[in-house]
């Protein structure tokens, strides 16, 4: 006699590829680049909303907040120190 055996396929669920939660345009400025005003221009988005926007030049960088319009002005030395202060701890 024939055993009467069903089959059952295992179910697979679709896993969703993870979504993209910020985003980051550039734009780069370089009339010359011994010239003040060359400068690589960040804009920032989370979920579609913009955070902040970060100038990079040769002596500094600057900030603006989501919807400001004045700027923050950060030394390079004055960056790497608050970089290493979030990577590493005090």
């Amino acid at each position: 006699m024939a055993s009467t055996k069903k089959r059952t396929r295992k179910r697979t669920t679709k896993t969703r590829a993870p979504r993209k939660t910020h985003s980051v345009r550039a734009s780069l400025s370089i009339p010359e680049l011994t010239r003040a005003g060359s400068s690589l221009n960040l804009q920032l988005y989370a979920r579609g909303e913009k955070i902040g926007e970060m100038e990079m030049g040769q002596g500094s960088l600057f900030w603006y907040g989501r919807n400001r319009h004045t700027r923050k002005r950060i030394q390079w030395s004055n960056f790497a120190e608050m970089m290493d202060e979030l990577a590493y701890g005090r």
